[in-house]
């Protein structure tokens, strides 16, 4: 049997607990208190998100093409060259035009172009590249000193598992695409694509054709350039890796340096 002191002190509880309860659980009572949205973050990043388009001339190679009696017995002439394309992003981090994406995306090119957010394009220079990072730096052509829009590096050290992180970039060519995920682990090594063996494990969806794209904090800073995904069917599976900024830092000044000299 339950004492009436204990049923009187139980109900007071109830009582008392009743309010806080109501106000954990209630109706968004403002637009801003219901409205939750990446959007001022995202038109923020956006203008600094390129698209980088490479191409470069593969040349036929087939023995038997390439011996004369062979050609002139059968008419068969020397065969057209062939032209690679790939297909990336890149992160505008220097107002007269520096870009900084991945290696792999320009490997080999004879012609690389830059596609900004506002459809222009533009002509770019390798500035530097190192297959040991899987990053490059691109110099538009023909700006004239024209300011472009550029993101911060962040402090890549801070970050902390859990932090929630946007990927922009341009997956499979379909234009520019944002995606939001959270860090999913740090230091990440043995991953096998570069030297460099601490990565930026994310589960924000990143597809081919994100490779060089940006991966932003909350703030809108750059904290990685996205560069490689773990799947077996060649689509996200939620297992991304980007380089971190500290490091992209590194090889953006190494790049402004030696435009200088």
């Amino acid at each position: 049997m339950i004492s009436l002191r204990l049923l009187t002190a139980l109900c007071l509880s109830i009582a008392v607990a009743s309010p806080a309860l109501a106000q954990e659980r209630r109706l968004p009572s403002s637009q801003a208190e219901l409205k939750l949205s990446y959007a001022p973050i995202v038109q923020h990043v956006q203008p600094a998100v390129v698209n980088v388009y490479a191409a470069k001339v593969i040349q036929n190679h087939n023995p038997l093409l390439e011996d004369p009696i062979f050609r002139r017995f059968f008419g068969v002439g020397p065969q057209p060259e062939q032209i690679q394309r790939s297909l990336g992003s890149g992160v505008m981090v220097d107002p007269s035009g520096l870009v900084v994406t991945n290696n792999h995306v320009i490997e080999g090119a004879d012609q690389v172009k830059v596609a900004l957010s506002d459809k222009r394009e533009f002509e770019a220079e390798i500035v530097l590249k190192d297959s040991r990072t899987d990053l490059a730096v691109l110099r538009l052509k023909g700006t004239d000193k024209e300011k472009f829009a550029t993101l911060d590096f962040a402090n890549s050290d801070d970050l902390m598992v859990g932090d929630v992180v946007l990927a922009i970039g341009n997956p499979f060519g379909v234009g520019q695409t944002v995606t939001h995920g959270i860090v999913s682990a740090l230091a990440r090594t043995q991953v096998g694509i570069t030297d460099y063996q601490f990565f930026i494990q994310t589960d924000a969806a990143i597809n081919p054709g994100n490779s060089g794209g940006a991966l932003v904090d909350m703030t809108g800073k750059l904290v990685g350039i996205n560069t490689a995904i773990f799947s077996r069917s060649g689509g996200s599976q939620g297992i991304g890796f980007a380089i971190p900024a500290n490091m992209v830092r590194v090889v953006v000044a190494s790049a402004k340096s030696a435009a200088r000299r």
